[in-house]
């Protein structure tokens, strides 16, 4: 997939790097420059690296949890990934039978199959509308990549890829769905993909997220990482250390003075923790870009184990790698503008992820015969419950109705709130999993609108995380990037 002239990372004379944070985008970072002869060291806070891409045994013995991301899409068809060959280091990818579900009332769920004519055809009279609108997407889904997997300031590799797209991109979900489809089944299979933008689908934008992710899952699929998303992390610390790297964990770094002299120092850091750092030597302007980055929705996590299967009305779902559990798209659009607002919604938009359906080492020995159910739901950001136990009657609610007796399968579970997450990895500032908000302009133009994103200063000092270009995901494209500048610079320098 990848055009050499546009993913290689440059040449040049070997440097030292410091990189403080060891999430994918750190690490991806610290593994190019590792491979290019740098001397390479990774600072992590918590005891073991990873970031927002750890697994655990969390419930129990025998179970693999992932604490962060789940479904990997972008982590798939990655440059990044493939360039460091992470294949070769023990990382594999599983598919289940459909890459998303999007249950609904009284009637068959909407599939989104490995395939535009299957899928196309699972939606009846709107069948020819979506394999219409998804048709060039999913026939140039490597240009696309290309094109979205980057800087948007910049010229496109593929100009006329990106001006078709742009022309449905710039649309709302909500505007796009009702004009091209007629039945609500496909406005919702349409608007589940698009709420990974964690706003309303109503918004601006949000149909871009529509057409990547449907596309991805028609081509690629969204796979998970066997033996849990931890799978690529080790994947990522086998590059690392096998060309020299190191990796400190239990050192939180709050002052950059603590790091010994470097080339480059990236940080796999938001705004916000950017601008806590002691002995910041940033220009004035970056530092007011940093200050108006704004956070968005939150989520509230809890995963299960059952002692069976979820039990869907459409036993279809079981299939599904992901399932997205709200209902309608106006059922969505009203909680996800509720969050958005602040307020609690009564009926979260909730994703369900079902690894196991593609991994059955997820559940093993001890919790052999059981199901590990991986969940979240869009919250306010910051969200504080009322009460113990508020949020996860909404979470269970809501995938109760689409799955009758599913609280009676449930034999254990663990909650974190925005602010157990927040505690647990700093990045998910308020809950917020995308590394800053995604609504209007900061969905494209992430950390602003500069020409250089990956830059801190002239040179030196570089940024690495969702709030850089291409934004939030398991892919490793902003490490990937801010590794290329890095190189770029000393190399001209």
């Amino acid at each position: 997939m990848a055009n050499p002239s546009e993913t290689s990372v440059p040449g040049g004379p070997p440097g030292r790097a410091i990189v403080v944070g060891s999430g994918p985008n750190g690490l991806t970072a610290a593994a190019f420059l590792a491979r290019a002869g740098w001397e390479v060291d990774v600072y992590e806070r918590n005891d073991r690296p990873g970031g927002a891409s750890a697994s655990s045994d969390l419930l129990g013995p025998g179970t693999i949890v992932d604490l962060g991301a789940a479904g990997h899409p972008f982590g798939a068809v990655s440059p990044a990934f493939k360039q460091l060959d992470l294949e070769a280091h023990g990382l594999q990818w599983t598919h289940p039978t459909y890459p998303s579900a999007h249950p609904l009332e009284g009637r068959p769920a909407a599939l989104l199959h490995r395939d535009l004519g299957a899928t196309a055809e699972g939606l009846g009279r709107d069948g020819a509308a979506w394999r219409l609108l998804h048709a060039d997407m999913v026939a140039n889904i490597d240009q696309h990549l290309q094109n979205l997997l980057a800087p948007m300031l910049r010229l496109p590799a593929h100009p006329v890829s990106m001006a078709r797209f742009g022309v449905k991109a710039l649309a709302s979900a909500k505007l796009l769905t009702g004009l091209a489809f007629r039945d609500e089944a496909t406005r919702a299979l349409f608007a589940g993909s698009a709420v990974h933008a964690t706003t309303p689908p109503a918004s601006p934008f949000t149909a871009a997220f529509g057409l990547l992710f449907n596309a991805l899952g028609m081509t690629t699929g969204w796979p998970a990482a066997r033996g849990g998303s931890q799978a690529i992390v080790d994947a990522l610390v086998s590059v690392i250390s096998g060309h020299g790297g190191r990796i400190h964990t239990g050192h939180e770094i709050t002052d950059l003075r603590m790091l010994p002299a470097a080339d480059a120092t990236i940080l796999n850091l938001t705004p916000a923790q950017v601008l806590r750092l002691k002995g910041l030597d940033m220009p004035r302007h970056t530092r007011r870009r940093m200050a108006g980055w704004s956070y968005g929705t939150g989520v509230h996590k809890i995963d299960y184990l059952l002692d069976g299967p979820v039990p869907w009305s459409d036993e279809r779902v079981a299939g599904a790698g992901t399932a997205h559990v709200c209902g309608t798209i106006d059922d969505i659009q009203r909680a996800e503008a509720a969050a958005a607002k602040g307020r609690m919604p009564d009926r979260p938009f909730v994703m369900v992820c079902q690894q196991q359906s593609a991994d059955p080492t997820r559940a093993t020995g001890a919790a052999e015969g059981k199901q590990v159910l991986w969940s979240y739901a869009h919250v306010p950001g910051g969200y504080v419950e009322p009460r113990p136990g508020y949020v996860a009657e909404r979470i269970e609610s809501q995938i109760e109705r689409f799955a009758p007796g599913f609280r009676d399968r449930i034999v254990g579970k663990v909650e974190h709130s925005p602010a157990d997450l927040e505690a647990w990895n700093p990045n998910l500032i308020g809950g917020d999993v995308a590394g800053g908000g995604m609504a209007g302009l900061q969905s494209v133009f992430r950390p602003g609108l500069t020409l250089h994103p990956y830059r801190l200063r002239e040179r030196g000092l570089y940024l690495a995380s969702g709030a850089t270009p291409p934004g939030a995901g398991v892919h490793g494209m902003p490490g990937y990037w801010a590794a290329r500048a890095a190189m770029a610079d000393l190399r001209s320098g």
